[in-house]
């Protein structure tokens, strides 16, 4: 048994079908058959129970999954101390959709410049895919808002950010000279889906208030967001982040009078995972430029 053999039950196990596995993977599937039907001769033990539409993992299997991630992990770490001089060496940073694009290129541009040897590999998702690959070792911090309801990671608070109320140039709530939680109930909203945390920002501050805006759209972008607000389709909150490079003169964007809606953005790792010094000095680059 080899760390490849490992690796590829470990992707059959979490996706639970052949295919797709052999397809994340970069294998065919007869190969991938083979590859765990090897497995478990050698262990003289069934992994898998092979349904119609799935596979399922048999008590051996699950014994074996859980020493597999521990294998693997111990694996990766031995390597990474090994090779790890400080300069070079690989560094694997992810970031939610509403921070990735407004807040890395400014930061990775930062630590390329001290750090012009490092290997970066920038991952963008939601966040509870983020949060599963950063216990798996998957992924070595990620750059994310509140809450995190993940046990065992490490979570340091870089700073709090403004969301802010944007609206069509000429929607009414744009004249007015303060704008309170109350005067946006009665206006639709546009909303990402409900796998972006900004969402959850946006109704639990609503909420809190008694506020209950009608969501009548809801996207996957913030870019999404913003056009459809200059279309007239709602009103929505958007980061502060996100509003500082929007150079569009057919939406505005107002702070809400008296307690405003906020997110804290804060960076994620697992602490029982190797900590290379590449990532330490990263850490210190963010902490600084946060």
């Amino acid at each position: 048994m080899d760390s490849d053999q490992l690796h590829t039950f470990l992707k059959v196990a979490e996706f639970q079908n052949m295919t797709r596995a052999a397809k994340k993977i970069g294998l065919s599937q007869p190969a991938l058959s083979r590859a765990i039907a090897r497995l478990e001769e050698e262990l003289g033990q069934p992994l898998f129970d092979r349904q119609a539409r799935k596979v399922v993992l048999t008590d051996a299997g699950k014994v074996l999954q859980g020493r597999a991630v521990q294998l693997i992990a111990m694996l990766d770490d031995l390597k990474a101390e090994i090779r790890d001089d400080g300069e070079t060496g690989r560094l694997r940073i992810a970031a939610i959709p509403t921070i990735a694009p407004y807040f890395l290129p400014d930061l990775l541009r930062t630590f390329s410049k001290d750090f012009p040897k490092a290997c970066v590999h920038v991952r963008e998702d939601v966040t509870t895919s983020i949060l599963k690959a950063c216990k798996q070792g998957e992924i070595d911090v990620a750059i994310l808002a509140l809450p995190v309801r993940e046990k065992y990671l490490e979570v340091m608070e870089l700073f709090e950010e403004e969301l802010l109320l944007v609206m069509p140039t000429l929607h009414p709530l744009a004249k007015q000279k303060t704008i309170t939680e109350k005067d946006i109930d009665s206006y639709p909203f546009i909303l990402l889906q409900e796998a972006h945390c900004l969402s959850d920002n946006v109704l639990s501050y609503c909420s809190q208030r008694s506020v209950y805006p009608v969501s009548i759209e809801r996207t996957s972008q913030l870019t999404t967001i913003q056009e459809l607000v200059s279309l007239n389709h709602g009103i929505s909150m958007v980061p502060e982040m996100a509003r500082r490079i929007d150079q569009s003169p057919d939406r505005v964007y107002r702070s809400l009078t008296g307690s405003k809606p906020s997110r804290t953005i804060v960076a994620v790792w697992n602490p029982y995972r190797y900590q290379s010094r590449i990532l330490k000095s990263f850490l210190e680059v963010l902490q600084k430029f946060a």
